[in-house]
């Protein structure tokens, strides 16, 4: 997600707001935000249909294919290896393919509120992906464990500090924190993602919802929402 010409200014203002450099990096989600906790609950039937995915779609698009600005981070190290995303939902576009092979999912989806981005992120077997930041203060990340290696899990490692994916629990974090993952496993790993508006103060909620609704859904989601539906025209690919 690329705000430019107007990134580094909302995050200097949001930066007053969140705690700066001191801002945390992990969150509790029953303080910060309890409804995240619908999704982990969830968690039974939300593997089920990621497996349908996994076995009714012969592939799916790489995360650089959805969004070119991924590449340096998704194509570049162990390019012989694949990071695929399948997207649910993206800045209010649902692909709808991609929907009705997940209706229970995206049910659970329908009743998060401020829901920015929802998708699977399903990493090949000993998959890495380099240290990088997220490009925007105004959401928090979420992660919900579906598939995780059970030798050698894969290392969530943000602002050097450690997290390990167990499947059927959730981590929340700031991704603007540089931040990477760390995967030797000898299994996919696979992640539902959910990203979410970070709880602001009344004003810089308003500026945040005028950037993601006013901003970020005309044109990084209009365009990511595109190039999946060109996906399935396009068939197979690595």
């Amino acid at each position: 997600m690329d705000y430019h010409p107007f990134k580094t200014i909302l995050n200097r203002f949001l930066a007053r707001y969140v705690g700066g450099a001191g801002r945390p990096v992990f969150f509790d989600i029953d303080t910060t935000y309890p409804e995240l906790n619908e999704i982990t609950k969830s968690y039974p039937t939300i593997r089920a249909e990621l497996e349908r995915v996994l076995h009714e779609r012969s592939s799916l698009p790489t995360y650089h294919a959805i969004d070119p600005g991924e590449a340096k981070i998704s194509a570049v190290v162990d390019p012989d290896k694949n990071w695929n995303v399948f997207m649910l939902y993206v800045y209010g576009y649902g692909p709808g393919r991609n929907r009705a092979l997940c209706p229970e999912t995206c049910r659970v989806l329908a009743r998060i509120p401020n829901l920015v981005q929802a998708f699977f992120s399903v990493l090949d077997p000993g998959k890495s992906i380099p240290l990088h930041e997220g490009p925007y203060l105004g959401y928090l990340r979420y992660h919900l464990a579906l598939r995780v290696p059970t030798e050698d899990p894969p290392t969530l490692l943000v602002n050097a500090r450690r997290y390990v994916w167990k499947a059927g629990e959730a981590v929340l974090f700031d991704d603007t924190w540089p931040h990477e993952v760390i995967n030797r496993g000898e299994d996919t790993r696979a992640v539902l993602i959910v990203d979410v508006l970070r709880p602001l103060p009344f004003w810089p909620s308003l500026v945040n919802n005028l950037v993601a609704w006013g901003i970020a859904r005309p044109t990084y989601g209009r365009a990511v929402a595109r190039r999946v539906e060109a996906s399935y025209a396009a068939g197979p690919r690595g």
